[in-house]
């Protein structure tokens, strides 16, 4: 069980801060980036959430569906999931190689294999992309792209540190990259609106 008292503790006001083994590090350590940065990314996804809750609350009684479910519930519900899931894959990233505890528990590669069923699935309900898509549309869409963008950087800072960091944990980051376009672009399709494509220079006016 976490039990936080004090957040002001003061222990990094000349710069460096403490992985989960009490090892003392400069912030400007890639092994704090990577957590960093997956922070970011959670934080992305609850500001999606939020806009997803508005939306729902907007939607009239009887309105869009999905399989039973509200649309906006289900992707509540995959992002919920998703954001415990950073919060495991940060805590294992701030810690040294070998340097795990015990009571620890880790992802394993079924919740990468759960992103990408969640995406096939999604991708029955789309049509194939014909260019490539301007990152906006709706609030929640576009905080998807922004959230898909600083995780994709997540993903490339957990490259650097390759030999430290389980294959699993760039595996999920990778996947998750992917799952929060393909959930963009199904929001997109299945609330009617549409996708705004990127015109080649050439063809622009």
């Amino acid at each position: 069980m976490v039990r936080i008292t004090k957040v002001h503790t003061g222990g990094g006001d000349k710069g460096d801060t403490s992985l989960v083994d009490g090892t003392r590090v400069g912030k400007e350590h890639p092994r704090v980036a990577i957590y960093g940065t997956i922070d970011e990314a959670n934080s992305a996804i609850g500001l999606v959430r939020m806009e997803l809750n508005r939306s729902s609350k907007d939607t009239p009684a009887g309105g869009e569906k999905s399989e039973g479910f509200s649309l906006y519930e289900s992707a509540d519900d995959m992002l919920g999931l998703i954001q415990q899931e950073l919060f495991d894959v940060g805590a294992e990233c701030a810690c040294p190689p070998n340097g795990l505890p015990e009571q620890m528990s880790i992802i394993g590669i079924e919740a990468c294999d759960r992103l990408v069923t969640e995406m096939d699935s999604m991708l029955e309900d789309l049509q194939p992309l014909t260019s490539f898509i301007l990152p906006t549309g709706s609030p929640a869409v576009a905080n998807l792209h922004m959230a898909r963008t600083i995780v994709r950087r997540a993903e490339r800072e957990a490259c650097g540190l390759r030999e430290e960091i389980r294959p699993e944990v760039i595996s999920y980051l990778n996947r998750l990259s992917d799952h929060c376009f393909v959930l963009s672009r199904w929001l997109t399709a299945m609330t009617g609106k549409e996708e705004t494509l990127w015109t080649p220079l050439g063809k622009r006016k």
